[in-house]
This record gives C-alpha cells, structure tokens and sequence, in this order.
C-alpha cells in the first residue's frame, strides 16, 4: 500500500471497541467495515468521484459488474 492514513487516538479507541465487539483484530475489522461500507454507499456518487479507474472490475462499488453499463458517463478512458 502506497499510502497508510493514521487514525487519530479517538478513532483508533472506536476502532478497537468495535474490533473487541466483533473478536477480531483491529485491522480485520476495519476491512469488514470497509467492505459493508461497500454495499452501502451511493456507488454513482463513488464511481463518479474516482480517480483510479484500473480497478472498476474488483472494486465493491461497482456491483455486480453492471455499474459502468448502466452509466457510460463512469466508463474510463
């Protein structure tokens, strides 16, 4: 990973209170999370805002591959 953000100290007591709830380590849950968020988040206004459209066929906004079909505005270049 190119780039590793720091979570503050807030943040990083929340994180571990959530990854004790779920009893997996912090960096497990925070992936869960990332991947729920995934299935949750508006993903037109996701795939609109990217700025790294190589990964279109993994990434968890693009659902079920349909994404970028149904909104040709989204389609790299």
């Amino acid at each position: 990973m190119a780039y590793t953000p720091e979570l503050s100290a807030k943040h990083s007591a929340t994180l571990r209170r959530i990854a004790w709830a779920m009893q997996m380590p912090m960096t497990k849950a925070l992936a869960d999370i990332l991947d729920y968020l995934g299935t949750t988040l508006d993903p037109v206004k996701v795939c609109s805002a990217c700025r790294d459209k190589s990964r279109c066929a993994t990434c968890p906004f693009n659902r079920k591959g349909t994404l970028h079909a149904q909104n040709p505005q989204l389609q790299h270049q």
